[in-house]
């Protein structure tokens, strides 16, 4: 009974905690090239972003969650190149809160001496990989090596299969649908979607709707009301809201911003008839059991 007890209590501990599972660090100059910096504010929403995130200005723009995972990005195509030692140091240095995912350039990385080191020297827990900024199709030999890895070892994988908007990045390699071969022939890997997959939000919606070990974080969407607001009421409508992470994309936006955009969501449909969340799934969104989902409690 006592067991049972602590087992409940930790699991709404867990439930009750806020994970953003999607943030970055990378220090300009260094990390980021001219270029990408360049293409990253020209194509802000209103004032240009600041992209140079080091570890101490990351560390204070998470204050209001209680735990953050932080993506290590290898993609020379697209110019950004940060070092997973990088990323280790800080997760180490707060490893209570930070959990470090480990970067991967299928293209340009020997990919299982980086991933064994990242693993076993590193300790960084996950992978981030992004076909589209790497000039890879996600099927594509090289990056299957990745799959294979992350399966066998349990590593989860954020993906952002979507769009993006450095020019170079190729957009056939950005649809989340490729993603399909991936989920049906490494069936017990665990990879979060990023952005929904954006714009192509039905199709990630369907597939994570398929496949078991497939989620999607909702980072970086709510500046667009509309997509905001069709997405997560899609999800509802498909039902699957609870395969759906917290998330951010800082520095692109905050934890506060995109809560206060969740618990103001209902605004868009004031006066109408449009179908709303309720309360609960809200909070369930802003509170999403990320950490279990990965394997990372």
């Amino acid at each position: 009974m006592l067991g049972e007890f602590l087992s409940n209590l930790w699991n709404c501990e867990a439930h009750s905690m806020i994970v953003d599972c999607h943030t970055h660090v990378h220090e300009y100059p260094g990390h980021l090239s001219d270029e990408f910096v360049r293409e990253a504010q020209s194509r802000s929403r209103s004032k240009p972003v600041d992209v140079s995130v080091t570890a101490d200005r990351h560390w204070k723009a998470m204050s209001g969650v209680d735990k953050v995972i932080v993506l290590g990005m290898r993609a020379f195509h697209s110019g950004i190149m940060v070092p997973n030692e990088y990323v280790a140091e800080y997760a180490n240095r707060h490893p209570e809160k930070v959990i470090g995912f480990a970067g991967v350039d299928p293209a340009r990385d020997n990919v299982r001496e980086t991933l064994e080191y990242a693993a076993d020297k590193l300790k960084l827990k996950g992978v981030k990989l992004g076909p589209v900024y790497q000039n890879v199709h996600p099927t594509d030999k090289r990056i299957m090596e990745v799959y294979e890895f992350c399966e066998a070892r349990k590593l989860p994988i954020m993906i952002h299969q979507g769009t993006t908007f450095p020019r170079l990045a190729p957009l056939k390699y950005s649809l989340p649908i490729l993603l399909e071969d991936v989920a049906l022939q490494f069936p017990n890997l665990r990879m979060v979607i990023a952005h929904l997959g954006h714009p192509w939000v039905e199709d990630t919606l369907v597939l994570i709707r398929k496949q078991p070990n497939l989620y999607a974080d909702i980072s970086a969407l709510h500046y667009r009301p509309w997509q905001f607001y069709n997405s997560l009421i899609l999800a509802k409508e498909y039902g699957v809201l609870g395969k759906l992470l917290f998330g951010t994309d800082y520095p692109y936006t905050t934890p506060e911003a995109t809560i206060e955009a969740l618990r103001n969501f209902n605004k868009m449909a004031e006066g109408t008839n449009l179908p709303r969340l309720e309360s609960e799934e809200i909070e369930n969104l802003i509170h999403s059991p990320t950490l279990g989902y990965l394997g990372l409690s």
